[in-house]
């Protein structure tokens, strides 16, 4: 009994080590297979997403370059003399813009859209602001200083701008 024991175990323990190597095995072919195949799947669709991602990027710096109040002023000229109707319309020229791009955030970074909403948002302080001026009495006046203003300063969306270029430095 206890030799039929023994024989019975020399012929169960080496097959036991062979079936667990070979589930190792097996299960190593498994997840590098499923590794590949998802390598694959990513590659062939980043080559459709990379020409929408790329858009996304030049709609966004096409908006920042729009909002850019040296351009924005020359664009949009008053309808009135009144500096809060003039005011009304930049803003509600900018936010439309912005609007129309909404979009564009599904194909970049949350940074990036956050700097985007945040160079717009400047952009719109920085009108309010100068219409808050006392020196500005009328519609002519506003953009006489925001144009002033800006001499000294970059615009805000220069800042989006940067960081754009660096992004799409990235994906190449």
């Amino acid at each position: 009994m206890e030799q039929q024991l023994i024989n019975l175990l020399m012929f169960i323990i080496p097959a036991l080590i062979t079936g667990a190597i070979a589930y190792l095995f097996f299960r190593e072919f498994v997840e590098n297979e499923t590794n590949r195949r998802d390598y694959l799947i990513r590659k062939d669709l980043q080559k459709d997403s990379l020409p929408m991602r790329l858009q996304a990027y030049e709609r966004i710096s096409l908006f920042l370059e729009r909002i850019k109040p040296s351009k924005l002023l020359i664009r949009v000229t008053p309808n009135s003399s009144n500096k809060e109707d003039y005011e009304a319309l930049l803003i509600a020229n900018i936010e439309q813009e912005f609007d129309h791009n909404l979009a564009q955030q599904i194909y970049v970074t949350d940074k990036c859209w956050s700097i985007t909403s945040t160079a717009k948002n400047a952009t719109i302080q920085m009108i309010r602001k100068a219409t808050l001026s006392d020196k500005v009495d009328n519609a002519d006046k506003l953009r006489e200083v925001i144009i002033t203003d800006m001499m000294d300063k970059r615009a805000p969306s220069d800042a989006a701008l940067s960081f754009i270029r660096e992004e799409v430095s990235e994906i190449w």
